[in-house]
């Protein structure tokens, strides 16, 4: 998992979905304060420190231009230009180290602006207010506030909830397959129960533990997949498809369905980060670019493609209760609706007879096909995980 930090001003792919809803036009490293024009840009050098956040900007003037944001204090701190009246934000850049400059740009336009300066492990401090007369700003988002997050977090735990409940039934099928000794029913039972749980992606961060004895790879341990220690879903997959004999599998099929069964009778008690939520929607496809796509969690089953498309179940199960909040920040929000349907008829379209084939088997064509659907939602969904970090404010 990514951490919880901020994801604007980042570089690479946030950089594109930046791009792509307008709330800012760009960010990249500078080594220092003012920059060649080369691209025919205005660019002003501002001051990011509490005593003196803003110092700089006094000749405002409209258009496309870039701001490179020095930080002259003795921290790690983030600067946001925003409207001073709603606080509505046009760009933002985090981690701006001690002494160094990153540059952030933006369309200027008619209206106020002012920046906002957060130190690391400060409280905000605002400049002056500038004022700009002549053209057309660029969109500005709305900030969200924990409070506003509030009632999206405890919709979506109790979705998981009833998930949890879900997949403690659908793993006790495997566990009594495994029992009797049936590996046929043992091996069809497996898929469902795993992709339950991978439908409940965004909880994986509150799930703490527990995760890792459900859902772990062997990545690290010194003995791979056949280490004492490796546990969960992907324990019982390497058994289901290497050979291994009912008995063998009986322990570590038992200890998955008690490791969920807990997990589901613990998670009434449990609280999520409302301040996750947008994150996470965008971390569960990333994850599944990065680990299904490639094949890296595939142990025998071939399974990747069906674990795919639960994840983008599981990423519109998030969007659904973020909804409201997006709906009058994210321009995009239709469009990514529908480039969620075509990802899931993309990935639907290559099952044959109802069976998902596994990676290898697909063309270089079919590859580079999904690879390219999702690989573009993870990029529009770093965008939404911008605009659903809560805001550190004055």
């Amino acid at each position: 998992m990514w951490s919880g930090r901020r994801l604007l001003g980042a570089v690479g792919g946030i950089v594109a979905c930046c791009l792509v809803i307008g709330f800012v036009v760009g960010t990249h490293r500078s080594r220092a304060g003012h920059q060649a024009a080369s691209d025919g840009l205005r660019r002003t050098t501002v001051e990011v420190s509490a005593g003196g956040c803003g110092k700089g900007w006094d000749a405002p003037a409209p258009g496309v231009q870039v701001f490179a944001l020095h930080n002259t204090s003795a921290v790690s701190a983030e600067a946001i230009l925003e409207d001073p009246r709603d606080r509505a934000v046009y760009g933002e850049v985090e981690d701006i180290g001690p002494g160094t400059t990153r540059l952030l740009t933006v369309r200027i336009g008619t209206g106020a602006y002012a920046f906002a300066c957060v130190p690391e492990d400060s409280d905000a401090v605002t400049g002056p207010t500038v004022r700009v007369r002549g053209g057309r700003p660029g969109p500005a988002a709305a900030p969200v506030t924990q409070h506003d997050l509030i009632p999206a977090a405890l919709a979506y735990q109790k979705w998981v909830g009833a998930g949890l409940d879900k997949a403690v039934r659908l793993t006790t099928a495997l566990d009594d397959a495994v029992r009797r000794g049936d590996l046929g029913a043992a091996r069809r039972s497996w898929l469902p129960a795993h992709l339950q749980y991978e439908r409940l992606g965004a909880a994986y961060d509150a799930f703490g533990d527990a995760d890792g004895q459900i859902n772990a790879t062997d990545a690290g341990l010194p003995g791979g997949p056949r280490d004492k220690d490796f546990a969960g879903f992907h324990r019982v997959e390497y058994g289901l498809w290497h050979g291994q004999s009912a008995h063998r599998l009986r322990a570590p099929t038992a200890a998955l369905r008690k490791a969920l069964t807990a997990l589901r009778d613990d998670w009434a008690q449990t609280r999520m980060d409302p301040a996750q939520l947008g994150l996470r929607a965008h971390e569960i496809l990333e994850n599944t670019v990065q680990f299904e796509l490639t094949g890296r969690t595939d142990y025998g089953s071939g399974s990747n493609l069906a674990t795919a498309r639960a994840n983008v179940d599981g990423t519109r199960e998030v969007l659904s209760r973020l909804h409201p909040l997006l709906a009058t920040r994210y321009p995009r929000l239709a469009a990514l609706d529908r480039e969620l349907d075509h990802a899931a008829r993309t990935l639907d379209g290559l099952r044959r007879h109802g069976d998902w084939p596994a990676l290898t088997r697909l063309s270089r064509a079919q590859r580079e096909d999904v690879d390219d659907v999702l690989g573009g939602l993870v990029e529009q969904l770093a965008s939404v995980a911008t605009l659903c970090a809560p805001l550190r404010t004055v």
